[in-house]
């Protein structure tokens, strides 16, 4: 039995030394790399700040668009391009055209009539480029509010004491006046003893102060004292063959003045200005 005992201890002795040997000749295993770092990604750029279009420019327009300018359209420019300046300039379409033919540094001419823009465009003062025929208007005879007048229409308006009409030398208001009243034999009679106005508000003052029992000027004009005058008729049908039409184009070689003018222009054709200038009673094209 001692034989065997001493069998067994030695048999589980080698076992044991066995076991430790095997566990002390496994390798241990390899740490897991390190993984690579991704790259950091690249930091976005900071947002540039659109360029701001800065300078002064200069609006010369029609009597008639002095209340829609002055108004809202200038304001409503500057919020959304509060760097340009816009000095305006309002008078008769004829004699702005004669101020822009003897200097007048205006980047924006704005007629009451296509035929100073054509003066001027032929002249090579306007870029013929540039030109759009924006607005239309209408031709009224108009009396004070609460006066008392004989006349009804265009037809009759000799029946006045006291007639007011623009000078049609100068003053698009005036040539439709001519054009109509000719058209009705009127103009010879009229002429004579009318007071011809510098401008066509110059007229409206005149009838709305009751210095004119009447007067000739645009549906606009009379739109803007409908306290202080009323619109006896507008021009019979036939009567007035060229339309009321309003351009308005750009100065030829502007150069740093090209963008804050171009901005201008587009502006002046955008929904939000035209819905101004029909509130105003212009009517777009």
């Amino acid at each position: 039995m001692q034989k065997y005992s001493k069998v067994f201890v030695i048999l589980f002795a080698m076992i044991l030394a066995t076991t430790w040997l095997t566990a002390c000749s496994t390798p241990e295993p390899e740490p897991a790399p390190n993984p690579v770092p991704a790259p950091a990604p690249a930091p976005n750029p900071e947002p540039k700040d659109e360029p701001k279009v800065t300078g002064e420019i200069m609006l010369a327009a029609a009597a008639s668009l002095q209340n829609a300018f002055e108004g809202e359209l200038i304001p409503l420019f500057n919020e959304q391009y509060p760097g340009i300046k816009v000095v305006s300039t309002y008078d008769s379409s004829g004699k702005l055209q004669t101020q822009i033919e003897e200097g007048l540094d205006a980047q924006l001419f704005f007629s009451a009539a296509t035929k100073q823009m054509t003066a001027l465009v032929d002249g090579g003062l306007i870029d013929a480029g540039s030109v759009v025929n924006l607005l239309e208007n209408e031709v009224v005879l108009i009396t004070a509010a609460g006066g008392e007048t004989n006349v009804t229409g265009f037809e009759n308006i000799t029946d006045a004491g006291h007639i007011a009409v623009g000078d049609p030398a100068s003053v698009p208001a005036g040539q439709y006046a001519e054009e109509i009243l000719s058209n009705l034999g009127l103009w010879d009679e009229i002429v004579a003893t009318a007071s011809l106005g510098t401008n066509v508000t110059e007229v409206l003052n005149w009838v709305a102060e009751g210095s004119a029992e009447v007067g000739v000027v645009y549906m606009t004009d009379a739109a803007s004292m409908p306290d202080k005058v009323s619109v006896i008729a507008t021009a019979p049908p036939g009567t007035l063959k060229t339309p009321v039409v309003y351009p308005v184009g750009l100065q030829s070689g502007l150069g740093d003045k090209n963008e804050a003018a171009g901005l201008f222009l587009d502006f002046l054709q955008s929904p939000e200005a035209l819905s101004v200038f029909m509130a105003y009673g212009f009517k777009p094209l």
